[in-house]
């Protein structure tokens, strides 16, 4: 007997949440663009640096709202489980190199953060033949840092309030740092637990 979910129909990729995940990664490019033409700690142009920001903000916006709508409607479809991570992490990921690049944060943080997210993200494509890897409350709380973190360092603060703003951008970006390494740490403990569990269930491996 077909159960209610089978019977299901399928929801669209043509939905409200796909086009938000869709308008974030064209987000992207406007984004650097303003960033780095606002230079060093907005240096070179305020408005510019705070252009950055409202699209920073804008597009982290609509990261909540296309899950938040596609849970409530029921629009979870392939096309946004694949695009929306990958919309995250260009969109931080430009974020972080572009800080790097401006000289406004270390490179090594950097390198550990983008490591961990494209590493993360690639290892649960390669799991899910034995299961779906959830996000924990600790990922969720890994993001939340970083996007705190992100938003102070891109606030163009520092030329008017001081160099204390740089430090208290430093501060919530080591919090997000130790958080995403913990993180990845634990994801990967829970990526071999799946496998393990996975393969002493006999459950069938496609090794193609």
């Amino acid at each position: 007997m077909t159960s209610p979910e089978t019977q299901a129909p399928k929801a669209s990729n043509w939905n409200l949440p796909n086009a938000l995940t869709t308008l974030r990664i064209l987000m992207v490019p406007f984004f650097v663009w303003f960033l780095v033409a606002g230079g060093p700690f907005g240096e070179d142009s305020l408005a510019m640096r705070w252009a950055a920001f409202v699209v920073f903000g804008l597009a982290m916006l609509t990261d909540k709202l296309d899950g938040d709508i596609a849970r409530a409607r029921g629009l979870i479809t392939s096309f946004g489980k694949i695009a929306d991570p990958i919309a995250d992490k260009l969109l931080t990921g430009a974020a972080f190199v572009v800080l790097s690049v401006l000289g406004e944060l270390w490179w090594w943080v950097t390198i550990v953060i983008l490591l961990r997210e494209w590493g993360i993200t690639l290892m649960r494509f390669v799991v899910i033949r034995y299961g779906v890897m959830a996000a924990s409350k600790g990922g969720k709380l890994k993001t939340v840092l970083q996007t705190v973190a992100l938003l102070v360092m891109l606030l163009p603060l520092v030329p008017l309030v001081g160099a204390w703003w740089a430090w208290l951008g430093w501060f919530c970006m080591a919090l997000a740092l130790i958080a995403t390494v913990v993180t990845g740490v634990d994801y990967v403990i829970k990526a071999r637990q799946l496998r393990r569990d996975s393969l002493a269930a006999g459950r069938p491996v496609d090794n193609s």
